[in-house]
């Protein structure tokens, strides 16, 4: 099975335009936040329909702006878990598993009840209604619905951004069974860069609406940016010790300083300098006394309000923390 995507979508001052092949395995659409991450898989799922594109899933084409051909959400055969679960708080765990069940025909179903609840681990669960689940309970019972759904592709749209280090840390292990034993391909949407490393095989990385990069994840590896930066941070920065945290730049990303994000560190910082190239804008920032330079999408700056000297928030998506 496979997926294959060609989109073009207009939106006020922002294009999106993005064409990619995505095998059996876990596909990760990677890139910062406002790159256009939500609006593809929006338009896999049928939640958005683009201006103009084509979309096949293992060669049945469910849209073609063309032809048109727009086949509805609930007949694509599309599993979707969104950041938040959205079960329903009326039912127990057992019962919105069972519900994503009902709208799979017995010819078309991927995997029974028993080895969905194996798979999650969450038979202690089944019987529990859904307001009494941490975060990361709630993301394996919707992850567990749309595989009992039936699907032919599963859409994971940063399944783990509203989830705290212990609760990502609690599900990273069942995303990577899942990744190993699903027999379907997946979409998995995410701004952290150690996700994708530990979770895809295929990478399609965004930015600014276009595809800067695809190709397996070894590759995405190796040109995941120069020697980490170190930054030594004063006491109440990161906990009550002074430390250093060491990051690769390309897992940092600038916004507004009153911006919060789901990256596990966010920093302080101010805009010295903003360095405009062709397609990228090579910012330096100064972070605790210490001057980095990040490679940037220039509409993402200009739409935040920061493509000149400002004060940031410098958010890190992964990092080391170490004693100084």
């Amino acid at each position: 099975m496979s997926l294959s995507v060609e989109i073009k979508h207009l939106f006020s001052g922002f294009h999106v335009d993005v064409g990619f092949e995505a095998p059996q395995g876990v596909t990760a659409v990677f890139g910062p936040s406002g790159a256009g991450k939500s609006t593809i898989v929006n338009a896999v799922g049928g939640l958005l329909t683009p201006d103009a594109g084509r979309i096949s899933l293992s060669g049945r084409v469910i849209l073609d702006t063309q032809s048109g051909v727009n086949v509805p959400p609930h007949k694509r055969r599309v599993g979707y878990v969104f950041q938040d679960a959205r079960l329903f708080p009326h039912l127990s765990v057992r019962n919105n598993l069972l519900f994503g069940q009902r709208f799979a025909p017995r010819s078309s179903r991927i995997a029974s009840l028993a080895e969905v609840v194996e798979l999650l681990g969450i038979a202690p669960l089944l019987e529990r209604r859904t307001a009494a689940l941490s975060g990361g309970e709630k993301q394996r019972v919707a992850i567990g619905r749309a595989l009992l759904a039936g699907p032919e592709i599963l859409l994971l749209d940063e399944p783990l951004a509203s989830l705290d280090e212990a609760r990502k840390g609690e599900v990273l292990p069942y995303l990577e069974r899942l990744s190993a034993e699903a027999r379907i391909p997946m979409l998995y949407v995410s701004h952290a860069r150690h996700e994708v490393q530990r979770l895809a095989q295929t990478v399609v990385e965004i930015e600014a609406g276009r595809v800067v990069r695809q190709g397996p994840v070894e590759a995405f590896v190796g040109a995941s940016g120069a020697a980490p930066v170190r930054i030594s941070l004063p006491a109440g920065t990161l906990g009550p010790d002074a430390a250093v945290i060491s990051f690769r730049t390309s897992d940092a990303m600038l916004t507004a300083p009153d911006i919060r994000s789901g990256a596990p560190y966010q920093l302080e910082g101010r805009i010295t300098a903003v360095e405009q190239a062709a397609d990228a804008a090579l910012v330096t920032v100064v972070v605790a006394g210490a001057e980095i330079e990040l490679r940037q999408s220039p509409e993402a700056l200009a739409r935040a309000g920061l493509d000149g000297p400002s004060k940031v928030a410098v958010h890190i998506t992964a990092a080391d923390i170490l004693p100084r």
